[in-house]
């Protein structure tokens, strides 16, 4: 039997039905969305569906939701956030962003109370930080870069962990690692990770449909996380703003069509890259 993701080999995969391109059928010269990103906007907000729809009882909500660290976090009244520090140029602003999308989430979290948050700073996103969001010393982990290694559980007693979808993409080339920057979460509680998914969609979605702080009401009501939280994405947005506005704040410099990855993909551009397998096969 397989007890760890590092015996499995990948490749017989890629061997057996080889890779995307070959895989794909239809009109290769019209394929949209389903292209290798080769650094055009990425930023895409998965449709919300239904966030409304709490069933025919929201109390049957509430009672589903009880005892989950979503419910806990409330209960406790503040969010524990670690953040990975960052080298290089972008590391300040890098920084400043992820401290922004963890008191946007404790916005929602605490009917807009933004300040609800606690911070604990690592110095790298390594086995200590994941250690750290395993062992429930903090919520939630800021400016991590998603790496399949984490995604599962591994033999050094750390548990599988969700990744959000990003809020910063580097500006690396394909052929290379490409940097994704998200919050990761602990993989045992689904609904709290869905919960900081939304959240960080929200302030995407709020770009797609030109919503900022001033007129964060037309953001849509959410029942399925219970009636504790159905104002928590306009909460959230009234705080921080559209994607554009946070991102704005933190890299004034940077001019809109520098961005890079860091942009809209409304136009059915590119949006395929893999995360880093690196440590996997190590």
């Amino acid at each position: 039997l397989i007890s760890h993701v590092s015996d499995l080999n990948f490749m017989n995969a890629v061997y057996c039905v080889g890779n995307y391109e070959e895989v794909f059928v239809g009109d290769n010269s019209n394929r949209g969305m389903n292209q290798i990103n080769n650094g055009t906007g990425m930023l895409y907000a998965t449709p919300f569906g239904e966030l409304e729809s709490g069933g025919n009882d929201l109390r049957d909500v509430d009672a589903i939701n009880s005892g989950t660290l979503l419910d806990d976090i409330r209960k406790r009244g503040s969010l524990n956030c670690g953040v990975v520090g960052f080298d290089g140029d972008i590391a300040t602003n890098l920084d400043g962003l992820s401290k922004a999308y963890c008191r946007t989430l404790a916005a929602g979290l605490f009917n807009g109370d933004y300040e609800a948050v606690k911070f604990l700073p690592f110095l790298h996103s390594n086995n200590v930080s994941f250690g750290a969001l395993n062992n429930g010393t903090i919520d939630i982990l800021a400016g991590v870069r998603i790496e399949q290694e984490y995604d599962f559980a591994s033999s050094t007693s750390l548990q599988g962990f969700q990744f959000s979808t990003p809020y910063f993409y580097g500006n690396e080339r394909a052929g290379d690692d490409v940097s994704f920057f998200s919050l990761a979460t602990r993989e045992d509680d689904v609904i709290f990770s869905s919960f900081v998914n939304c959240v960080s969609l929200a302030t995407i979605y709020a770009q797609e449909k030109g919503v900022q702080k001033m007129n964060s009401e037309e953001m849509p009501s959410v029942l399925i996380f219970g009636r504790d939280f159905r104002w928590a994405l306009r909460d959230a947005v009234a705080y921080s703003g559209s994607y554009g506005q946070i991102y704005k704040k933190y890299f004034k410099n940077v001019a809109a069509e520098d961005r890079g990855r860091n942009r809209l993909n409304n136009k059915g551009g590119p949006q395929f890259l893999s995360w880093s397998f690196s440590m996997i096969f190590h």
